[in-house]
């Protein structure tokens, strides 16, 4: 529409644009390139559907695998984990990369000997270990310390290092399971080698960037990084306790005593400055409160307890001061547990060697028979939104989300399912004007479209734009900075016209 108007002797024209944008729910879709999400830690923000009493989670495919206790990371179209393959007549570690968009094998690369002497786990034992993504690179650590960069596309060996052959690093009972750290440009690692256990490797070329602590020897727990008052640090759980060690430079920051044979302890859980550490076997758990200091860090225990509060190889996820997973030994219940005192909340049992992510501040909860349960986390108690059947076989292995995709495998299938949120359509945006004489005021009216009203969440994402047009020539696209105001469901801008430009052009955009 076009409104005229005579002021000052002059013609001034306002014209305005109706530019419609569809916008769609923000589902804040990505992939999963590391062990247990997208910030290696357990916690994913994407958007979920969460009425599966109504309409289950949709199957989009399922397939067999072989053994392996490995979990899946996904990137760039591909599922990426390892399994224990017969090659050429012996049996062996292999990654696999399978296609996200229907589990067809795209390539698979053999790697290690796949030798499991100590037992425990069954006929279906495997690697545990879980292939990480970055870039165009797949770095995968077997289960003897062989620490291989593969080509994402086909599965090529770019570079190897065998901590064994160069270094002469010991293999702990049960060999490795912790899956490689990467931060930047490098990954860490507890290659258990003497003279250093605690390893940095440039991820480019596989060089050893530093080597530290010879008393720190391995266990199955992965690393974690993160930021503690301001300080960066990488959290390793030795077998000596905790351990943390600035990225950099390899010093140490600070330690836990928390002794534990290498049976498969979970990793450390840090929530907000507190970390939490545990371990099966008589090693219990506990949980110290770090500080930053001008020499580096330091630690001040919380609390400790022994016996049966305690995670085996799960790792739980923190939430609101609260932590959630898999507690217990022998007779394994899903437990919620105050982070600040260790106070069981509550358990729910039937859970077995399962595992717990945290996805848009809901538990997403797979047992070990291959069940999926979503939970509202509750310190007061269990609260369970909806379950599903996803795979048999036995799941000690870790689900993760991706792109609006629950991916989960056992020892003996793998299976994708469908839970993006519907896509809500919304009507472009629709401008109109009103131009008073009186004050030289140009009233700016958005609505939608279609006449309904926009609901006031999307006020933020509502951007205007103004050009102005003099002897045919524009001036270009200026954001104005002007708040949107509201009045009974209806948006408006107020634009003060000044006497220099002849048209002004006005567009809205609204961001997804």
């Amino acid at each position: 529409m076009k409104i005229s108007c005579r002021t000052s002797n002059r013609v001034r024209a306002v014209l305005l644009i109706l530019f419609g944008l569809l916008s769609t729910t923000d589902s804040r879709a990505a992939d999963s390139p590391h062990y247990r999400g997208p910030a290696q830690n357990g916690i994913f923000q994407e958007v979920i559907r969460t009425n599966w009493g109504q309409t289950a989670p949709k199957l989009l495919w399922k397939v067999n695998l072989d053994p392996g206790l490995s979990s899946f990371s996904v990137a760039q179209g591909k599922l990426f984990s390892q399994v224990n393959r017969r090659v050429g007549g012996n049996d062996r570690e292999v990654c696999i990369a399978l296609s996200a968009e229907n589990g067809r094998e795209l390539w698979d690369v053999s790697l290690d000997i796949a030798d499991y002497p100590h037992g425990g786990v069954g006929n279906d034992d495997g690697p545990r270990s879980t292939p990480v993504v970055d870039g165009d690179r797949v770095f995968v650590f077997t289960s003897y310390l062989r620490l291989f960069c593969l080509n994402i596309s086909n599965g090529a060996v770019v570079w190897q290092k065998d901590f064994v052959s160069e270094f002469g690093s010991p293999v702990a009972a049960w060999q490795n399971a912790a899956s490689p750290l990467i931060i930047g440009d490098s990954i860490f690692i507890n290659a258990n080698t003497p003279g250093g256990c605690l390893a940095a490797v440039r991820k480019s070329d596989g060089t050893i960037l530093w080597r530290k602590n010879s008393n720190d020897e391995m266990t199955q727990s992965t690393p974690v990084y993160a930021v503690i008052g301001g300080r960066a640090q990488v959290i390793f759980f030795a077998q000596s306790g905790l351990v943390s060690l600035d990225p950099d430079s390899g010093n140490t920051l600070w330690r836990y005593e928390l002794r534990s044979a290498p049976r498969l302890p979970p990793s450390p859980v840090v929530a907000d400055d507190i970390v939490y550490a545990s371990a099966a076997y008589g090693v219990g758990s506990a949980a110290v409160r770090v500080s930053s200091t001008a020499q580096g860090a330091s630690r001040t225990q919380l609390w400790r307890k022994a016996g049966a509060n305690m995670n085996h190889w799960a790792t739980p996820v923190p939430f609101q001061g609260f932590l959630y997973g898999p507690f217990g030994q022998s007779a394994v219940s899903l437990r919620c547990i105050d982070a600040a005192t260790g106070t069981e909340r509550w358990r729910q049992p039937g859970l077995g060697y399962g595992s717990t992510l945290l996805v848009n501040n809901l538990l997403l909860v797979l047992n070990d028979r291959g069940d999926i349960y979503l939970v509202q986390p509750d310190p007061d108690a269990y609260r369970e939104i909806a379950t599903f059947k996803a795979v048999n076989g036995k799941c000690w292995n870790v689900p993760t989300v991706a792109n609006g995709k629950i991916y989960v495998r056992s020892t003996t299938q793998a299976a994708a399912y469908d839970v993006s949120p519907p896509v809500v359509i919304r009507a472009p945006l629709k401008l109109s004007g009103n131009l008073s004489k009186e004050n030289n005021l140009f009233q700016l009216q958005i609505t939608s479209s279609d006449g309904s009203l926009i609901e006031p969440s999307r006020h933020d994402k509502i951007d205007i734009f103004q050009n102005s047009v003099e002897e045919g020539i524009a001036a270009g696209w200026i954001k104005l900075n002007q708040p949107l105001l509201a009045t009974n469901g209806l948006f408006h801008l107020n634009d003060s016209l000044n006497q220099n430009s002849v048209i002004r052009v006005y567009k809205a955009e609204e961001r997804p």
